[in-house]
């Protein structure tokens, strides 16, 4: 049987998913038997850019050069799927997608060092799918081993990978935690697509939402729990962009239109 052929690519966020992959250890092997590994800059240096039967991307898109290599990588990719937070949904680095003033706040952060940037033509980050077609996302920060193990395991087989459609806030009842959002804390659970095993509810830290958004997250109704709370709008929107990325962004929008 043919194997099929792989490649990983990384954009602009913390390799974190390569990370992953590469901890994978003795399980790491077993997938060698079952695919050949085109591409994967972080592993080896023999790379080859050629056809693939699935690629795999890590982090969001931030220069003309990125999203030039990213078009690339589609056109010759049967499968195109992204991984992690960034690559799903534009990670940290897109909270303030839609305000304006990018430049400015890049002249802020790198000052006159930010010149030395203008060969890359930067842009404000966005997902992959802002760019390109994704066909499989498998989100997390990082994405979770074994998650990403059985994805593989699918695709490899022709099938579509099956991922978690539960928030955090069941995974934290599961454990049986206490409510973090009844002792009046600001915790994201519910809007958050699970996977972490409620990993900072379980440990009296509210959730951040770095997963991303849930599959089907009651914004308003989160938003204004947290109004009931004592947290004001301009603290609620900044947890909730703060991971929700390009997708949370078109719902605050809503919520702020039905508020006028």
């Amino acid at each position: 049987m043919e194997k099929k052929k792989i490649g990983i690519y990384s954009y602009t966020g913390c390799s974190g998913e390569q990370f992953v992959i590469l901890e994978c250890g003795a399980e790491l092997f077993e997938l060698c038997d079952r695919a050949e590994i085109k591409s994967f800059p972080m592993a080896q240096s023999n790379n080859e850019y050629t056809t693939l039967d699935i690629a795999f991307l890590e982090g969001s898109i931030t220069t003309k050069k990125q999203k030039k290599e990213l078009a690339q990588v589609r056109s010759r990719s049967k499968l195109l799927v992204a991984m992690g937070t960034c690559a799903c949904f534009g990670g940290i680095q897109s909270m303030r997608l839609g305000e304006g003033e990018w430049k400015k706040r890049f002249q802020k952060v790198y000052g006159d060092d930010g010149k030395s940037f203008r060969t890359m033509e930067p842009f404000e980050s966005k997902p992959c799918d802002a760019f390109v077609k994704i066909d499989y996302y498998i989100p997390g920060c990082p994405m979770d081993k074994k998650q990403f193990l059985h994805s593989v395991a699918r695709m490899l087989n022709g099938n579509s990978p099956y991922l978690y459609q539960f928030p955090v806030c069941a995974e934290c009842k599961w454990k049986e935690n206490d409510c973090l959002l009844l002792r009046g804390l600001p915790c994201l659970g519910p809007l958050t697509r699970g996977g972490c095993g409620a990993a900072c509810p379980s440990y009296n830290l509210p959730c951040v939402g770095c997963w991303g958004p849930a599959e089907v997250p009651n914004v308003p109704s989160q938003y204004e729990l947290l109004v009931e709370k004592g947290y004001g709008p301009q603290e609620i929107q900044q947890k909730f962009r703060k991971f929700g990325g390009a997708p949370m962004v078109e719902r605050l929008k809503k919520i702020m239109e039905h508020m006028e």
